[in-house]
């Protein structure tokens, strides 16, 4: 069997090695760190581009010898952007002063009289009276949706419903029931 003088001494021939890892951050640091930029603003941009080569490293061994390194860089770096804006997202502002809270939808209060009253419910109640009542499921749905039987789901919105109309001062009454 003959092998190629040109590969070398335990090469396969037309078989190219991957560089090593620091050539690539050297030969695409620089576009890694313009989109890390692009995407976030240079606030964040710096921790996105170590964390986008970091993944890279750990990934590097597994990579085609012919892959795209500079595209997978690339949609690493995209991927890290994403996380660094979900993350941005759950933190606190800090604020000198808080602010008010949301006036009601309503002037005579009602709207927030009612939040009140349907918090106050237990959890079942509550959640078979949105199922029912504000998202219009039968009661079928609602059972599966909470754990229950069918009859219990339409136990719970009527009693849910009772519970309202005694603590919830706008409810209205059938014709007929005094207050």
């Amino acid at each position: 069997m003959k092998t190629s003088r040109s590969a070398g001494p335990g090469r396969l021939p037309h078989v190219t090695p991957k560089p090593p890892f620091e050539a690539v951050v050297a030969r695409h640091g620089a576009t890694v760190l313009r989109v890390c930029r692009a995407v976030l603003g240079p606030a964040d941009a710096d921790d996105a581009w170590s964390e986008t080569f970091l993944a890279a490293l750990k990934a590097y061994p597994r990579l085609p010898a012919d892959a795209n390194v500079e595209a997978w860089l690339v949609t690493i770096a995209h991927r890290k952007a994403i996380d660094v804006t979900r993350a941005a997202a759950r933190r606190a502002v800090p604020v000198a002063d808080v602010p008010e809270p949301p006036m009601a939808q309503r002037t005579d209060g009602r709207d927030t009289e009612l939040a009140d009253a349907l918090a106050a419910l237990p959890r079942r109640q509550r959640e078979a009276i949105a199922y029912h009542y504000l998202a219009g499921l039968p009661y079928q749905d609602v059972a599966a949706i909470t754990g229950g039987s069918t009859d219990a789901a339409r136990r719970a919105a009527a009693d849910g419903i009772a519970r309202l109309r005694k603590t919830y001062p706008g409810a209205a009454l059938p014709d007929g029931e005094n207050s």
